[in-house]
């Protein structure tokens, strides 16, 4: 029961301080789930994120999910996931009731504009981790990039990026090494 505890605070005050959506979270699971609680490996943090990304749903609240599975089997999911959720909605409901009549003051404004810099600073954060820990070689750089262009430029949708880059990292190794 302390554990379970122990992971809903956690992913509660993760879901508290960071703001921007699930991309703008990952730097912080990094920080609380790899190198303070050690729960998880860099490497399955990075399986988590490319799974969260390719299931429906939020991605740092997929995530969460994972790494309390891991840690506490299905109570253990149920404890992160939650955690993770319950900020948000006790400040969302907070802020629906009072919105419409802040919104359109100049420091709400200002606010948000501040808000979305340092959300776009936490993302490409992210980014240059995730590069940094997953292109390793030159067939990653190549599929890191081709990836990138076809989402980004060609509309390929990333489920379809994901599958034939995983494809190809089982085709590589499989005839690098010759182990399925």
């Amino acid at each position: 029961m302390k554990e379970l505890w122990k992971l809903f605070i956690t992913f509660c005050r993760m879901g508290a301080f960071t703001f921007g959506g699930g991309y703008a979270m990952l730097p912080m699971i990094q920080k609380e789930i790899v190198e303070k609680n050690k729960w998880a490996t860099e490497e399955e943090v990075l399986d988590y994120y490319a799974i969260g990304q390719c299931t429906p749903g939020i991605i740092a609240i997929n995530t969460a999910t994972f790494i309390g599975f891991k840690r506490k089997g299905i109570p253990g999911s149920i404890a992160a996931t939650a955690g993770m959720v319950f900020p948000s909605l006790v400040i969302i409901s907070t802020i629906a009731m009072f919105f419409t009549e802040f919104q359109d003051l100049a420091i709400v404004k200002h606010a948000f504009s501040g808000i979305r810099v340092a959300v776009a600073a936490l993302i490409a954060n992210t980014v240059f981790k995730l590069l940094k820990t997953s292109v390793k070689d030159r067939l990653g750089v190549l599929i890191a990039g081709a990836s990138f262009v076809s989402i980004a430029f060609l509309k390929i949708s990333p489920i379809v990026a994901v599958v034939i880059s995983a494809t190809l990292g089982i085709i590589t190794k499989t005839v690098r090494t010759g182990e399925m």
